[in-house]
């Protein structure tokens, strides 16, 4: 009974890893991007070549307050693909919001693989579980 635990144990964390390598591969720029879409920011591609030396010029990686016509908007750049997220500061608040509770998420993850790690006992079995090793037969 103990070593279908054992085993059951052995598969929940080789499938978390499969899932923390599956969901490491996309890029922070994506999950960015991403999260900017579910709050809300809009995607605008530039039209005039004025608009696209405006876009060249916002720093890359970061949202960028603006004002214009007496509106505050929020801009992330995205000049690899000729195009920027634009939003509001209710949309920016989301983002925000978003970005906390991924944040959080990631920690709870961490906690479990932790915890996991712990219960599985790596440190009495130096990594190799169950008991394998000489005369484990």
């Amino acid at each position: 009974m103990k070593q279908i635990r054992v085993s059951f144990n052995m598969i929940s964390v080789i499938a978390l890893l499969a899932l923390t390598v599956g969901c490491a591969t996309t890029t922070s720029t994506e999950n960015r991007e991403s999260m900017l879409v579910a709050a809300g920011f809009k995607v605008v591609s530039p039209k005039t070549t004025a608009q696209q030396q405006k876009l060249q010029k916002l720093p890359p990686g970061k949202v960028t307050m603006t004002q214009k016509a007496g509106k505050t908007y929020y801009i992330f750049p995205d000049p690899a693909n000729n195009r920027a997220y634009v939003g509001g500061p209710k949309q920016y608040q989301e983002y925000h919001q978003l970005r906390a509770e991924k944040k959080l998420a990631d920690e709870n993850l961490e906690t479990a693989e932790m915890y996991q790690d712990s219960m599985m006992g790596w440190g009495a079995w130096g990594g190799w579980g169950m008991g394998w090793g000489p005369g484990w037969y």
